[in-house]
């Protein structure tokens, strides 16, 4: 029998699980408090407008909601997805073109697959997230990081990689409420690293998951509104606001970047499920899709501030961390020398979980004395109780 490494292709072989879902299976307790998940709060799911609404669909349109769909999408959601984006900028009609997919991580992964050779470059975010740097892995991109400040990327750290590696064919980046680090880009930013792009003719992948759960500040505009040339990628999602199980997501680009992607999702699915398209079409189309998003935010807005209250009162004051305006990660950076990974184990001695920062860099195997909390889906009781705990194990590390 032959050896794993000869079986599978380099990259895929090299790669590993993602950390997140082996801590999920380490803290799948009742009795853990767990700030190491990824998703909204299941409690602000629209379950009963979602029950109502497929109980329509399967007793009045079953067979389209049932049978195969067209790759592109289901066509009553994708115009409105259309005007939506419209209306944020990142949908031209006159060079775009929009499809559904299976949520933002497959419009990441196939706008990888259309462009990524062997050895190509990515620039990524430092940190960054997983399930986007093991699509590039998975393609065999070489990634080079770049820090990120308080108002994004270091765009001079950009522009050193760009002049230096003539493989590098796009700039991977979460501008609005990064994941990790719950940062935003700043406007001055954005148009900078558009101008850096255009410059060394490279793309822009522009991932925006958690742009419209803004509870504090002001709205910052996408880079994707400010491209005239196509060299944007737009990858949106609805799992955030709606729900996540649902694995409905698009992509808007350039027609012909499009085109690609839909010949590839053809093998890669087929199609986005369309019962899950019609479901988040007929809640959008009957209920207040919007004031369902403020909902969201102000109840995000109010854990946030909870949180961070109770870290300035219980962490130590070698521990910083960032203080977002949106989104549903902070993230908190240790001394020097302090690794993460070792304090995780120890959270979870103490029934408190986290996601060590190993996982959010290129090299995950070299120590990272960073970690992401989450916010969203833990009650304000738990936050209080478990930041108290997670506080008296990080003073035992500095």
């Amino acid at each position: 029998m032959n050896s794993n490494k000869d079986i599978f292709t380099p990259a895929v072989a090299s790669m590993q699980a993602s950390a997140i879902r082996e801590i999920f299976k380490l803290i799948a307790k009742d009795d853990i408090i767990s700030f190491a998940a990824g998703i909204p709060a299941p409690e602000l799911f629209p379950a009963k407008q979602w029950a109502k609404i497929t109980n329509d669909v399967l007793t009045n349109t079953p067979a389209p909601a049932l049978v195969y769909g067209v790759t592109e999408g289901y066509v009553p959601l994708r115009e409105l997805t259309k005007e939506r984006a419209k209306k944020l900028g990142v949908y031209n009609e006159e060079v775009d073109e929009l499809i559904m997919t299976s949520g933002a991580q497959q419009a990441i992964d196939l706008s990888a697959k259309v462009l990524l050779e062997v050895g190509d470059g990515v620039i990524i975010e430092k940190p960054s997230f997983i399930g986007s740097l093991n699509a590039f892995r998975s393609y065999g991109a070489k990634l080079y990081d770049v820090d990120i400040e308080d108002d994004g990327l270091n765009l001079s750290q950009v522009e050193e990689h760009l002049k230096n590696h003539k493989n590098i064919k796009f700039i991977y980046t979460i501008p609005t409420f990064q994941n990790p680090s719950g940062t935003t880009m700043s406007v001055n930013k954005r148009k900078a690293l558009l101008e850096l792009a255009k410059k060394y003719d490279v793309f822009i992948l522009e991932d925006n998951p958690y742009g419209e759960l803004r509870f504090k500040g002001e709205a910052v505009a996408t880079i994707k509104s400010m491209d005239t040339e196509g060299r944007v990628i737009y990858a949106g999602t609805y799992s955030k606001t709606l729900a996540p199980g649902l694995r409905v997501g698009f992509v808007s680009a350039r027609k012909d970047i499009v085109d690609r992607v839909v010949v590839v999702k053809q093998v890669n699915d087929v199609h986005t499920p369309v019962l899950n398209q019609m479901m988040v079409y007929e809640y959008i189309k009957n209920y207040d899709y919007d004031a369902h998003i403020q909902k969201c935010a102000n109840e995000y807005g109010e854990k946030c501030a909870l949180m961070i209250s109770e870290m300035e009162k219980h962490f130590p004051e070698e521990c910083t961390f960032t203080r977002p305006d949106g989104g549903i990660f902070i993230l908190c950076t240790m001394p020097e020398g302090v690794d993460t990974k070792e304090v995780l184990g120890d959270a979870i001695e103490n029934k408190v979980a986290f996601v060590p920062g190993n996982t959010f860099m290129a090299d995950i195997d070299a120590p990272s004395n960073i970690f992401r909390l989450n916010f969203s889906v833990t009650t304000k009781e738990s936050i209080t109780k478990g930041i108290k705990i997670l506080g008296d194990v990080l003073k035992k590390y500095v």
